[in-house]
């Protein structure tokens, strides 16, 4: 079977690589020069004139995500290497928040979860309790709930403390929607993997794994070279790889675009569309004006409900000041309409050998509102408040305005399969997790499993 994988993402990658498993002949088409779709890494210069590796996101892995973890140790990483594990913490900068204690770390879950809640500092002990009975009750419930709940509805009579200093955090770190909009059922998908799901590696599954590298290195950049040497014969990877044109053929699909200006039209007997959703429903769009009616009907229709999907965008902001250096190399902020992101990473400890990350932080703001420029000042003006720190320095501020869907309840999500031969893979194909990394590459992986042989 010649497979072609369209997008060069973390779903496509995934695919990629359980296809070359399978013996199947497959290649990567991406568009651009860099692998990672919106994951992925970026250069930028600190103010001083020192060259520095960004992402265009600040991502965070957690011990849960099995797939993912798999895939780096399948191409060779080493995640211990590459992810600084800590256990389940919110802290901010006054010392409050949730925070695991080093004895309860060795706890299996969800043992390590409760005794984080137990002792979470500036909660008071009937605050602890309410959240403790909740939780019991998401498990007695075995994590299932109404689809039309919003995570408000799923926690209502919760005290506010507990809503503004773990839920709302958490909820928007997960589903990038408010606790007020965000689906109640996948939120609880997520909790039941990370409060009680199994070890996927060293690391419980509520433990926080923030990358030390680049999310290039992380796993794409890697994935790329382990294709290429392990099957040389099957499987290529091309950048600057343009798909203008998809079309049904008799035995298959046939792509066509532009590499390195060079135009191909090249025959496949299946396709794995693996670029975000709104390019891919275009070119499900325009491949129905070249279908046979049967066909036609199934592209139009993917391709609609993908359309309908709505967006919410992220924006990082980061920031560079000689010497910074935080109490813990991830701190949740106090988030507020003036005051927007929700938590700080330290770069230079999450990577301490990499000198260029000294003094460089990195500011998420969640289901970002606004402009760049007034996000840009909102958030130095945040860390001037909440961190006392009043010589950053803006060093670059990335905006994905369509970063992941809005993962409200009752969500109709896109299926996998379009068209005999032709299926899609992206953070936002039906599945049980919402647009994280490990959705995507969950996404890539079924993909080829529901390949015909």
């Amino acid at each position: 079977m010649k497979l072609a994988v369209v997008g060069g993402g973390w779903a496509g990658i995934a695919a990629a690589l359980a296809a070359a498993d399978a013996g199947i002949d497959v290649t990567v088409f991406e568009a651009t020069r860099l692998l990672g779709g919106r994951a992925r890494a970026m250069p930028a210069t600190r103010p001083d004139g020192v060259t520095v590796r960004l992402d265009n996101g600040q991502h965070i892995l957690i011990g849960a995500y099995s797939q993912c973890l798999e895939l780096m140790r399948r191409v060779g990483l080493d995640p211990t290497q590459l992810l600084k594990a800590l256990p389940l913490a919110l802290p901010y900068p006054d010392g409050q928040g949730l925070q695991t204690p080093g004895w309860a770390t060795r706890l299996p879950a969800p043992l390590d979860a409760l005794a984080a809640i137990a002792t979470a500092r500036g909660w008071t002990c009937g605050e602890r309790l309410a959240l403790v009975r909740l939780s019991l009750g998401w498990q007695r419930s075995g994590f299932v709930c109404a689809e039309s709940l919003t995570v408000g509805d799923l926690c209502a009579g919760l005290p506010q403390r507990v809503m503004d200093e773990l839920v709302e955090p958490l909820c928007v770190s997960a589903l990038n929607l408010p606790a007020s909009q965000a689906s109640a059922s996948v939120f609880l998908r997520v909790m039941r993997d990370a409060l009680f799901g199994s070890r996927a590696g060293p690391w419980p599954p509520s433990s926080l794994l923030l990358p030390r590298v680049d999310l290039g290195a992380l796993l794409p950049d890697a994935a790329a070279r382990w294709l290429t040497a392990m099957h040389p014969a099957t499987s290529r990877v091309h950048l600057g790889a343009r798909v203008t044109r998809l079309q049904p053929a008799d035995c298959g699909w046939r792509l066509a675009g532009r590499h390195d200006g060079e135009a191909f039209d090249l025959p496949f007997d299946a396709v794995i569309w693996a670029t975000g959703a709104s390019p891919a429903a275009q070119a499900m769009h325009d491949a129905a004006d070249r279908a046979v009616p049967a066909s036609a009907t199934a592209l139009r229709a993917w391709a609609d409900t993908t359309a309908d999907l709505d967006f919410a965008a992220i924006t990082t902001v980061y920031a560079w000041a000689p010497g910074v250096r935080l109490s813990q190399p991830m701190l949740a902020l106090r988030s507020q309409p003036e005051a927007p992101a929700q938590f700080v990473f330290d770069r230079g400890q999450l990577n301490p050998a990499d000198h260029s990350a000294s003094g460089v932080l990195a500011f998420v703001v969640s289901d970002s509102r606004g402009e760049r420029e007034s996000l840009e000042r909102a958030v130095l003006q945040q860390a001037r408040d909440q961190l006392n720190l009043h010589h950053l320095q803006p060093l670059q501020t990335v905006v994905e305005k369509r970063a992941t869907f809005a993962c409200t309840p009752g969500l109709r999500r896109p299926a996998a399969a379009i068209a005999p031969g032709l299926w899609a893979a992206g953070d936002y194909v039906a599945g049980p997790y919402p647009a994280t990394l490990e959705g995507a590459v969950r996404s890539g992986l079924a993909a080829v499993q529901r390949l015909s042989p």
